[in-house]
């Protein structure tokens, strides 16, 4: 017997109350990893129409414009406190939606960073969702980032929306 709360239990061995917490608590990680991820991953607005992939349908494909240079410093500003060393950072930008019908889009490029977490050091492809105003991107938000073997995930987080950080220059 032993006593959680004031209460007496059965001492059982597959009834650990330390070994059930910290199995409930890596379930709700789990979830709260994939609920971030997937509330990260939006492109379009509510009610669009889905590609024949499932993904949202790109906004426009009349072509493709530079960043300006504050649009560039709005992304910096999301991507920066996930870097290490956010000043000797070298960012490669991919192309922008010369014309954007929503509010917010996803942009995803790459950046030669350190990071907090060593092996992803390097390479890092990243996904923001771009918030617009009058057609230019405000301000950004930090939907994931990362490097070495992980790199691939968020390419294929990219790809679902049409992107791909590889054609960042």
């Amino acid at each position: 017997m032993y006593r959680t709360r004031g209460r007496a239990l059965p001492h059982h061995p597959n009834n650990d109350g330390l070994i059930v917490q910290t199995k409930n608590l890596n379930v709700i990680a789990a979830f709260a990893a994939a609920l971030a991820l997937s509330a990260c991953a939006t492109g379009g607005s509510p009610g669009a129409p889905a590609a024949s992939g499932g993904g949202a349908v790109p906004t426009t494909s009349l072509g493709q414009r530079d960043l300006t240079p504050q649009e560039k410093k709005a992304i910096v500003d999301a991507v920066a406190p996930s870097l290490r060393n956010p000043g000797a950072a070298k960012y490669r930008w991919a192309k922008f939606p010369a014309i954007v019908n929503d509010e917010m889009v996803n942009y995803c490029a790459m950046v030669d960073a350190q990071s907090p977490f060593p092996a992803y050091s390097g390479q890092q492809a990243y996904i923001v969702e771009a918030h617009m105003t009058a057609g230019r991107v405000s301000s950004a938000v930090m939907g994931l980032i990362a490097g070495g073997k992980d790199f691939a995930i968020v390419t294929k987080m990219c790809a679902k929306y049409g992107l791909d950080p590889k054609n960042a220059s």
